[in-house]
């Protein structure tokens, strides 16, 4: 027998450690392993035993592990097992688990089973122990109303252990914004709320410069339209813009107002039929509460509608802008050939509503929560032994703990979103709750999504690297999925039949979708194609979907005029009056900003000891055909990775967020 333990800190143990072996025609003695200062199990270490038993048991069916206390409290990360049996065959054990206090573990070997390849009485009970023990530590509760449901616990130390980070210190919110700070050199100015920059230049004074990257490019040419355009196809929040169809009613464009904003010679009516004319509205804020935690500072949000359209070189640019949504003489629709600063200013508002919508919807609902739901339901729902388990568990790996860290500190009443944020104090809150409406299940299919908001041709709209890119990786991983639901199900029947499968689609649609018949997702999976799709959402989402729209923070964010937090003037109900110190006192204080630039600097850290997508060290699968289709899954992946490559070599503006070497296997930041 070999035992494994884990490289992760204080993962070893001094404890006494009993073995058990469980066989198809019988039960071995508890065999004592490891005994304190034997100093086996140590951290990283793989320990061989020879066990000898009385009589022949049968098939190997499962093994007992336990642990009981010598001294102190000493929890024990046991990666896996191996039995080598009198006749020469191995059998893997995969754990990859904490056994904390005086516990026991029960593991069956490596092979993944459905619930109907169980034949033996013994087995079928260890899967209905195993899931009715998680179902009573991962409970579901309701965090806020019309949220998806997340973890039942109030902070990290009440989890699970096997789901905590393994140093919580790690991924402290508070001591990780204030290092950023002290690390970008910022901190001296982090107290100083209220008071305002002098001007545009003076925002250089907590600017980082890093040679040759897209945050110091964007801090170059943040004022440009190029720049403001761009960023809604390749910035960190690439989801909003669509093609527009029809110039709603609440946005009175005239051919008057952009018709020296247009190139081909056609009318504005000519051009959205051709399909050169773009829209992005901020209806969702419309409404939403701004924050008043602070009485010293009032702060402000809008609702902004901004056309954008395609010109001769093929780039999108903005030809106008309406900051709410009902239009009328104090609510002008500002235009390139305004005064310069009305259109800067425009411009700006744009920009701060986008950061909203990007912090609470794009990132934090439509990643963050949304994978949380796809954790709990897969730990209540899917046994260790279940393939989708194996297949799905590497991509699950700290999100409930980075979630329920958030609410702790972030997110909360009084967290760190209310220090720097227009829509902390509650307004985040409401957000959520207006964006479940459209958060659907056709929205989580990537090429669905983006064929909805018709942004699919390449032909039309060729620089759009986020949906190059994206179609690319969801196109491997969905490949990935149906090696896999190929090997262990043969057929649609197979997928029906499967309870535990159907269990965890109905814990995703019931607690996480709220039951919600208009979200789309779907109650039951019959198909095997279906099944593929439903799998590919799940590790899309939890691995690319959340790498793009995260890891680009401090890139685009980073430049405080181009991303604000907060306004601290109301946005302007006339032209012509608008003055560069009107924009510098509307924008971001001198604390709020330093509190803005560590945030988008922590956040856009990978964890270390990274686990990129395709990297799944822990051996939960031990079949031969899993092993192949993983490998060709990281050989489409390395593909990808060079594409991209050679595309960026030489760009200004590389775009990088969806390479398959920086696209983290979970959401754990």
């Amino acid at each position: 027998v070999r035992v494994a333990t884990g490289s992760e800190c204080f993962a070893g143990t001094d404890d006494y450690v009993y073995l058990t072996l469980q066989g198809t025609d019988g039960c071995s003695e508890r065999h004592l392993l490891d005994k304190p200062f034997y100093n086996d199990f140590e951290r990283g270490a793989v320990d061989s035993y020879d066990v000898t038993v009385e009589e022949d048991l049968g098939e190997i069916q499962l093994i007992k592990i336990e642990k009981r206390k010598y001294w102190y409290q000493d929890d024990w990360y046991l990666k896996y097992i191996t039995v080598k049996t009198p006749v020469g065959d191995y059998l893997e054990f995969p754990c990859y688990r904490w056994i904390t206090d005086e516990k026991e573990i029960v593991l069956r070997d490596g092979r993944a089973k459905l619930p109907r390849d169980d034949k033996t009485q013994i087995l079928k009970q260890h899967r209905r122990k195993e899931l009715e023990s998680r179902q009573k530590m991962y409970r579901w509760k309701e965090w806020h109303p019309g949220f998806p449901l997340s973890i039942d616990a109030h902070s990290h130390s009440e989890l699970p252990r096997d789901i905590q980070f393994d140093n919580e210190k790690g991924i402290d919110f508070i001591l990780n914004y204030t290092k950023a700070m002290e690390n970008l050199y910022v901190n001296r100015f982090m107290h100083m709320f209220q008071s305002s920059w002098s001007d545009f230049a003076d925002f250089e004074r907590i600017f980082v410069r890093i040679s040759n990257t897209i945050s110091e490019y964007v801090m170059q040419h943040w004022r440009e339209d190029f720049m403001f355009g761009y960023q809604f196809l390749n910035g960190c929040n690439p989801v909003l813009i669509r093609k527009c169809t029809e110039i709603p009613k609440k946005l009175p464009v005239t051919m008057d107002m952009v018709e020296c904003s247009l190139e081909r010679n056609l009318t504005l009516e000519e051009e959205v039929k051709q399909g050169n004319i773009f829209i992005v509205d901020y209806e969702l804020l419309d409404g939403v509460d701004a924050n008043k935690t602070d009485p010293c500072t009032i702060q402000y949000l809008a609702a902004p509608i901004c056309l954008l359209y395609k010109n001769l070189e093929n780039k999108i640019v903005p030809i106008a802008i309406q900051l709410g949504q009902k239009p009328g003489p104090d609510n002008p629709i500002f235009l390139p050939s305004d005064a310069t600063y009305d259109w800067l200013l425009a411009k700006i508002w744009v920009r701060s509503s986008d950061f909203h919508i990007h912090q609470t919807v794009t990132h934090l609902l439509r990643t963050h929560l949304v994978s949380e739901v796809f954790s709990i339901a897969m730990f209540r729902q899917l046994p260790a032994v279940h393939p989708l388990f194996k297949l799905l568990v590497p991509h699950m790996r700290f999100t409930i703990a980075i979630n329920t860290k958030a609410r702790e500190q972030l997110i909360c009443e009084c967290g760190l979103f209310d220090k720097a944020n227009a829509t902390g104090g509650g307004g985040h809150v409401q957000m959520v709750q207006k964006a479940m409406k459209d958060l659907t299940y056709s929205s989580l299919c990537f090429p669905e999504a983006i064929k909805a908001k018709g942004m699919d041709s390449k032909e039309d709209i060729p620089y759009y690297y986020y949906r190059d890119d994206g179609i690319k990786v969801w196109e491997a991983i969905k490949s990935f999925a149906e090696d896999v639901i190929h090997i262990y199900y043969e057929s649609d029947e197979v997928v029906c039949e499967d309870v535990e499968l159907q269990a965890f689609v109905k814990d995703i649609y019931v607690y996480g979708m709220r039951g919600v018949k208009a979200s789309g997702f779907p109650k039951m999976i019959r198909t095997r194609e279906t099944l593929a799709e439903y799998l590919t959402v799940i590790m899309f989402t939890t691995s690319a979907q959340h790498a793009a729209v995260n890891f680009g923070q401090y890139d685009w964010c980073s430049w405080i005029p181009n991303a604000p937090p907060t306004m601290r003037c109301p946005p302007p109900t006339e032209k012509g009056t608008v003055t560069i110190e009107q924009i510098v006192e509307s924008l971001p204080d001198r604390g709020r900003s330093c509190w803005h630039l560590g945030a988008v600097w922590a956040l856009s850290q990978f964890q270390d000891k990274e686990l990129f997508l395709g990297m799944y060290p822990d051996e939960h699968f031990v079949e031969k055909p899993v092993k192949e289709a993983m490998a060709k899954f990281r050989k489409n992946l390395d593909e990808i990775v060079n594409t991209i490559t050679e595309r960026n070599k030489n760009k200004k503006l590389p775009y990088y967020y969806l390479s398959p070497d920086r696209i983290p296997n979970s959401v754990a930041v």
